[in-house]
Parts: C-alpha cells; structure tokens; sequence
C-alpha cells in the first residue's frame, strides 16, 4: 500500500505506526478502491476519482467505523454498539456490528435521506430520528447520557488512522499526485488522509470542500478558531454543520491547506457527470469535491477527488439526471 521513493525502496518507515496498525486491522474488511481518471475537457487539471462509493457498505466510513469497532473489546462489544451518523458511519457500524453479533443503534437527524434508514434496517440497526440539535449534540458530546452501549466515534484517533489508510493508497496509485480534495463534516477524513499522505509527500496539498448552504471550516479558517454559521438543509447529507469541532480544530489546523466552497448546483453537475462517464452513482458529499476540482477553485495539476460515497435515493438520483435539485426530505 506504500509508494516507492523512486529507488524501488518502501516508504512504509515514514508512516505513523498507528496508520499503518490500521491498514493491517481493515485487510478483508475494507477494499482497496480505484483511482479513475476522469476525462473532462476545459478544467485546468488532471481529475482523479477516488471511488469509495464501491466499498461494502456504500461508503469510506467502513474504514474510520472498522478501525474503531474492531479495536474494541469483548466486553465493550458484547454492550452493543451505538452512534450519531448521517448515515455512512451508521451504514458501517451495523454492518460490522451484524457480522460480529452484537446489537447496534444509529441517531440519525430528522433530514436524512429515507434510503440510508432503509438499509439500516435491513442491517438490524435500532434507528431513532432525532432534532438536528440533539443529533449534533451527541457528535460533539460523543455519545448521550442513559445509554449503555459503546458510543462509536466518526472523528476519534482510531477513525481518523481508519481513514487515513485512503491517502495510502492515493500516494501508491498516483505519486504524482498534487491536491487532494475531501468533503468535510467532523474532519476525520480529510485530517486523516493529510497526515498519511504527508508523511511521504510534505508538499502534497489537502483540501476540504464545503457546501455554501454551510461553511464552518472556511468560517473557522479565516477566523484562526472554530465559530458559529447559518446551516442551510439540503438533499446533501454527510457534510456540514454549524461549526468545526473544537476538539478537531488543532488536527485541522495543523494538516489542511484550505477549504473549497461549492454550490448544489455545482454538485448535482457532479453527480451527473460521474453518472454518465462511469456509471456509478454517488451522493452529494461524495461528488462535492469532484465538483471542487470541476470549478477550477481547487488549483491545477493532478487533483485526486475522495468519491466519498454512493448512497443516494432513487429519487434524489431521478431529479438530478433530470437537471433539477432535489428538495430538502426527497429519497
């Protein structure tokens, strides 16, 4: 999974040992996906799609969840397994939770799209719609008072290494990579795949991209702290929030080199165009950065697009190739 320094020699050594314990952890749980070129003419920059949506459960959040679950103990297993997910991370952590027998319960926000609480279901997860307020106030609590289960964090160490394990395998495919560009919700991912990918590559940018309907992170970076913004609800679920985490802003700071707003119509031209050039079918906060290279705002040179994940609705997927928007609670 590491890359060549050019004389043929392993760059494992420059990787923190923890990334690399978890590389080991997810052989035969996490896939390691392709990197696909995406042909486009009038962008300054060679396109790169970093296809997560094909990984087991629809998304790369069985990295970050598989790390942490499979780090625990028996005895914190056998309480079952709980967390505060637009989906993917519930989406995963049911999925790991279904094959290892233990019970799993997701809290998921009013506004999720009704096909990631439909194959919750079908994984034998518990899920409780909760107020955007309350559901954020888990994430950033990580976990809520009276439950009993073992609380599954989406931006912890042992997800962010989980996580990390995608910027291996970008070093390894394309070593001429110059940018790489993540959606952002907690930051997990994006700090993650900067801390692996710059240990081989220091010079190797990381950026988060961000929907306009919510900038916490361009906000936090142009304040120098983390500070409060509108949230706007889309169809778009898996990014943004009303504030970067304080407990993430030291990892942000330290590992990102910017953030890239996007548009919703930015991003259902992203969709499509995915849609028609390989056939695969991502979600909003998996095309967003793909929609950032699009724009030209990511820079030039050869932009790899963390293709997040593919668990969009028929419905949302039916507007969007019709040339409209899909309307807040559309599945």
């Amino acid at each position: 999974m590491c890359p060549s320094n050019g004389d043929g020699k392993d760059r494992c050594a420059d990787v923190p040992r923890d990334i690399r314990a978890a590389a080991e952890r997810l052989r035969g749980v996490a896939q390691a996906t392709p990197l696909l070129r995406l042909d486009v003419a009038d962008v300054p920059a060679d396109v790169y799609l970093k296809l997560e949506n094909r990984q087991v459960t629809g998304s790369f959040k069985i990295r970050p969840a598989g790390n942490e679950f499979l780090a625990l103990a028996d005895d914190e297993c056998k309480r079952g397994v709980y967390t505060a997910s637009s989906g993917n991370l519930g989406i995963a952590m049911a999925w790991l939770a279904k094959r290892r027998g233990v019970r799993a319960m997701v809290l998921v926000p009013g506004e999720v799209p009704d096909a990631k609480c439909e194959m919750l279901d079908s994984l034998g997860a518990e899920v409780r719609r909760v107020s955007y307020d309350e559901w954020w106030a888990a994430i950033v609590n990580r976990g809520v008072d009276g439950v009993s289960a073992t609380y599954i964090d989406a931006d912890g160490p042992h997800a962010m290494n989980g996580s990390a394990t995608i910027g291996l395998e970008i070093a390894a495919q394309c070593p001429q990579v110059d940018t790489i560009v993540c959606a952002v919700g907690g930051g997990g991912l994006a700090c993650g795949i900067a801390t692996a990918v710059k240990a081989l590559r220091p010079d190797v940018r990381v950026l988060g991209c961000e929907l306009d309907t919510a900038t916490p992170l361009a906000a936090a970076l142009r304040a120098g702290e983390p500070v409060d913004v509108d949230y706007m609800r889309s169809f778009v679920s898996g990014m943004g929030s009303t504030r970067v985490l304080d407990s993430m802003w030291p990892f942000i700071r330290r590992n990102l080199d910017g953030s890239v707003v996007v548009s919703l119509r930015e991003v259902c031209d992203a969709i499509r165009l995915i849609h028609e050039r390989t056939g695969d079918v991502v979600e909003g906060a998996g095309a967003a950065p793909v929609a950032a290279a699009l724009s030209g705002r990511a820079g030039g040179g050869n932009i790899a697009c963390v293709v997040g994940g593919g668990n969009l609705g028929d419905d949302d997927l039916a507007e969007i190739l019709a040339g409209r928007i899909p309307a807040v609670g559309v599945s």
